[in-house]
């Protein structure tokens, strides 16, 4: 097959024509969000805690599918670089067999027993049954999820990602539109509150799985085909699984170790520091999205280097990308800080979660250089190389040795002031510090992954 040529621009101007759609789709993902909190604001505070509490379960899926996604990144971004695109179909269908079983899974509980799944981050009746109706819709949008997800990481891998951002656009401004009209009751629609936002995110799914469905059509390699699912080849089965099983593990760990940061303010710190929790994350998300975009669009980036062996230009873009992070973090942290007094003024929260919220907007605007400088190395430069085990087992010991059980000890032992239980648990990214810029400077994450000849095997091979 002929060799895929590689773009002869500077790594800045390669990351940044990434960077831009990537950020553009962060952008759109938090604008969606937002718009939840802002439209639920004037259903009420219960609703806001309900939809931040059940709407975990989406953020547990999201690192489950991203981290099939990341996996399938790893070796689709190196088989491109290396000019394999026969490669890539193998390595879609093998990730859609898990993102379709998980999909399938959630949603079932979801229809079936969302009162139990809502039991696992409050006690309080009300935000129970609110959450349990908002889960039940929005069983359809996982349904879909899964399968999108896969098929626009493949799609970013090879560097389209120009059109992903161009699906999101349409999902995400179509979601926020639906909001409003199922919130507000507009057009005649009536107004369903906390259900109306789950009815406007299974839609614009809905519409998304179509659109995606559509571009598969028109595309004039990467294809979106059920059929790839039973596409069999031992050596790529087996190269996805030792690279992304660890990426999925990672994922999870650290996605279920912060889901149990909300179990913990949900039922330790009581519902002010829960409403106050949803608006955070909210700024968070964009005090993020550039230096997250920079992490994403580099990780592209340095996988086709690493597949083309440019290995020597890989190990001067991770430095450059470095760089970028910390500029990006300082960014972040400065959004966060500037947005905090406009932020506690629209709230209108009562009085003691305005307090809480105004504390913990300010830990955040260092937080988030540590979850940049992690990120980007973690989940861009290391996953670039193949590296995803490093990850796994650094958020494993981080999250479960050290996050979970100091915030468990801060708020039900020794029962610490709610401010200072959410301060410990914002120490856990610098812990990690250390160890993870000792592996990078190791680069034992520099690796070529790819391998020759792996149609060539005998037809008895069957995973």
């Amino acid at each position: 097959m002929e060799r895929v040529k590689q773009p002869s621009d500077g790594f800045y101007r390669q990351t940044t024509k990434l960077l831009i759609p990537i950020v553009l789709q962060n952008l759109l993902s938090a604008l969606v969000n937002s718009a939840d909190v802002v439209m639920l604001n004037f259903v009420g505070q219960e609703a806001i805690s309900a939809v931040s509490l059940a709407a975990q379960f989406a953020s547990i899926l999201f690192m489950v599918f991203y981290g099939l996604g990341t996996g399938a990144t790893m070796l689709c971004a190196q088989y491109f670089g290396k000019g394999d695109l026969r490669a890539i179909d193998v390595v879609e269908g093998i990730a859609l067999r898990f993102s379709v079983a998980i999909s399938v899974l959630f949603a079932v509980c979801a229809l079936t027993i969302p009162e139990w799944m809502m039991l696992i981050y409050t006690h309080d009746p009300v935000l129970i049954a609110l959450g349990a109706k908002y889960l039940r819709i929005l069983s359809v949008a996982y349904l879909c999820w899964g399968v999108i997800e896969v098929y626009l990481s493949i799609l970013r891998s090879i560097g389209r990602v120009a059109i992903c951002t161009a699906l999101n656009t349409i999902a995400f401004g179509l979601n926020i539109v639906l909001n409003a009209v199922f919130i507000f009751g507009w057009l005649g629609a009536p107004k369903m509150g906390v259900e109306g936002v789950a009815i406007a995110t299974s839609l614009s799914r809905l519409i998304e799985l179509v659109l995606v469905l559509i571009v598969s059509a028109k595309s004039p390699n990467v294809k979106l085909r059920l059929s790839y699912m039973f596409k069999r080849n031992k050596a790529l089965f087996t190269d996805f699984m030792k690279m992304s099983v660890p990426a999925l593990a990672n994922d999870v760990v650290w996605g279920l170790g912060f889901s149990m940061y909300s179990v913990i303010i949900g039922h330790f710190l009581g519902s002010d520091v829960v409403a106050a929790n949803a608006l955070v994350s909210v700024v968070h998300n964009y005090g993020t999205m550039l230096c997250f975009g920079v992490g994403s669009a580099g990780g592209i980036l340095l996988g086709q280097m690493i597949g083309d062996n440019r290995l020597a230009e890989a190990e001067a873009g991770a430095k450059k990308l470095m760089k970028l992070t910390v500029i990006t973090g300082a960014i972040g942290g400065g959004i966060i800080l500037i947005a905090t007094p406009f932020v506690v003024h629209f709230a209108g929260f009562n009085e003691a979660a305005t307090g809480y919220l105004r504390t913990m907007l300010l830990i955040n605007t260092y937080y988030v250089m540590g979850a940049a400088v992690n990120t980007t190395l973690i989940a861009g430069v290391f996953r670039a190389g193949g590296d995803s085990r490093f990850g796994f087992w650094c958020d494993l010991i981080d999250m479960w040795c050290y996050g979970v059980p100091l915030g468990f000890l801060a708020a039900a032992v020794f029962k610490l002031p709610p401010m200072w239980v959410y301060f410990l648990l914002c120490t856990d990214e610098f812990v990690k510090w250390p160890w993870v810029l000792k592996h990078y400077k190791s680069r034992k994450w520099l690796k070529n992954i790819t391998r020759d000849d792996i149609f060539e095997e005998k037809p008895a091979d069957t995973h």
